[in-house]
């Protein structure tokens, strides 16, 4: 009722419609600018203007003022009616003015308020439901009664009548209720799998985004560690500048005083045999043959020719001397690229995971797939020929291009070989060992048995380590392309243990053999700016 009185005083006068662009008079009345302008307009040349509400009268067309305060209370009661209107349903029986319906019968397919729920029948057939507005919805459309049932199977809604004399007799038939708590059991169970997978995946944004974030953190490590890397590149780089530019100087010096010390002694010889020319000249030039005889035997007038000594000045053009200085530059650019190379020795730490349908019965696999070790309890895997006999697993994933690397970490083990293989790496007896066959490589080693030193093997060809290694810590590095695979001491600083070039037909896998103890597989974690040493290489192809 509040709402309909407010309702009437924003409506106005004159179209009996809400206020549109309300303007109010000198007299206090409020109209439509339109309404009152269409009024005013018709009152022109009558010399007097009066207002519609209260016919007060003006000698001068009045002033229109908007009433900006009437304005916004209809702009907020036009805003909020519509949703009240909607969701609503009004007393059917009210009609003076709407009231809210609290209720609805099916049988007289009306809406009551309390008022006039009070005084409905309480007869069975009048049947109250909670208030709707399609209350002929709830009704059968063929027999005009009140849809009480559920047939299974059609998966509809039935009256009494569509049970006993419908097309729906020996159907299945539960009651409404029984038939909606089903379906509620049904979308409950959907609803906990929604929640799960929801839960799931909103776990999966998170690990991605806190993957995300460390991705950041790291490159902008790294980020920093290339600019420290090339600031370091630029200083050696302007070091070699210095040290080439000032032993150019300093052969320059050397060969301008020598070859100024040769001028000057040529110089000297010049002005000599000027000085013999013109003697020789005047001696011709003497008429008594006694006289020049005399002189001839004592001025000691020897061939030029037969004079020795004498350097020959076109030797003395400063010889070579800026080849050594161009082969001091290549070498020293050849030595910074190289460890710029070797800085950024691989694209990433590979994930290696084991393949458990290659293992061995008597290995065990962590839940990780990461770790590998000797085990006595037989684990009766499935016979297949991807299963090695025993002792030994190879990686899920394989590679058969780019540079990767990965690291091992040995503990308790008296007897381990780690390297890689081919896929058609055979897979019965000790010919199928890493090493021990043409489709494999491998560094193996051992506490006990090879006293911490290390070998190196391919198709059984051994190659002896001298020097033991004193970490527990593995870095293996394949360079598809290049034909290179190296093994690596994770000490400080790191070791390269040895480096075997092949020419590799086929992808690589990553392979771990182990007798006694575990063998771990990690990522690796390389940090830009990192020194890798560089292995002396050692052909093992194929």
């Amino acid at each position: 009722m509040a709402s309909a009185g407010l309702r009437r005083e924003l409506e106005c006068s004159i179209c009996l419609n809400l206020y549109t662009n309300p303007v109010t008079l000198r007299c206090g009345h409020n109209f439509c600018w339109d309404c009152i302008d269409q009024v005013l307009n018709t009152l022109d040349g009558s010399g007097v203007y009066a207002c519609p509400e209260c016919r007060a009268q003006f000698q001068e067309r009045p002033t229109l003022l908007k009433n900006i305060t009437l304005c916004n209370l209809v702009e907020n009661f036009q805003s909020t009616r519509p949703h009240q209107e909607e969701t609503k349903i009004w007393c059917t029986y009210c009609v003076d003015y709407p009231v809210p319906a609290v209720k609805s019968c099916l049988h007289c397919e009306a809406s009551l308020c309390d008022k006039h729920l009070r005084f409905h029948s309480k007869s069975a057939e009048h049947v109250l439901t909670e208030v709707s507005t399609s209350l002929k919805n709830r009704k059968c459309s063929i027999h005009k009664k009140i849809l009480e049932y559920y047939c299974t199977n059609d998966a509809t809604c039935i009256c009494v009548s569509c049970c006993l004399i419908g097309e729906h007799q020996g159907h299945e038939i539960k009651s409404l209720a029984e038939a909606s708590e089903m379906g509620k059991k049904k979308l409950r169970n959907v609803l906990q799998k929604l929640i799960t997978k929801k839960e799931e995946t909103e776990e999966r944004v998170w690990s991605l985004e806190d993957c995300w974030r460390k991705t950041k953190v790291k490159a902008a490590g790294k980020a920093e560690s290339v600019t420290a890397l090339f600031l370091d590149i630029r200083r050696r780089m302007d070091d070699v500048e210095k040290r080439i530019m000032s032993e150019l100087s300093r052969q320059e010096e050397q060969v301008s005083r020598s070859l100024s010390s040769l001028i000057q002694k040529l110089e000297i010889n010049t002005e000599e045999l000027s000085r013999k020319m013109r003697y020789i000249e005047e001696l011709c030039n003497t008429t008594d043959p006694l006289i020049f005889l005399r002189e001839l035997d004592t001025g000691n007038l020897c061939d030029p020719e037969e004079e020795e000594g004498g350097e020959d000045p076109l030797r003395h053009d400063g010889g070579d001397w800026g080849a050594e200085v161009i082969s001091r530059i290549s070498q020293t650019l050849s030595d910074i690229i190289r460890d710029i190379n070797y800085t950024f020795v691989a694209e990433g730490p590979a994930d290696i995971l084991l393949d458990v349908n290659t293992a061995a019965n008597n290995i065990h696999i962590s839940d990780d797939l990461k770790t590998v070790s000797r085990t006595l309890m037989n684990q009766n895997r499935l016979e297949t020929a991807l299963k090695f006999q025993e002792n030994q697993v190879m990686s899920r994933n394989s590679f058969s291009s780019g540079r990767q690397y990965w690291d091992v970490e040995i503990s308790g083990s008296l007897l381990w070989r780690v390297g890689v293989c081919y896929p058609s790496i055979g897979r019965k007896r000790r010919r199928s060992y890493i090493g021990n066959n043409n489709k494999s490589w491998c560094l193996c080693g051992g506490r006990q048995v090879y006293n911490n030193r290390c070998s190196v093997l391919h198709n059984s060809h051994v190659i002896q380590l001298s020097h033991q290694i004193s970490s527990d810590k593995v870095r293996i590095y394949v360079d598809y392309e290049a034909g290179k695979l190296s093994f690596y001491e994770l000490c400080a600083p790191i070791r390269c243990l040895y480096t075997l070039t092949a020419t590799f037909t086929e992808p690589l896998h990553a392979a771990v053999c182990v007798h006694k103890g575990c063998v771990k597989i990690a990522g690796g974690d390389a940090i830009i700016g990192e020194d890798w040493p560089i292995c002396d290489s050692v052909s093992l192809g194929c």
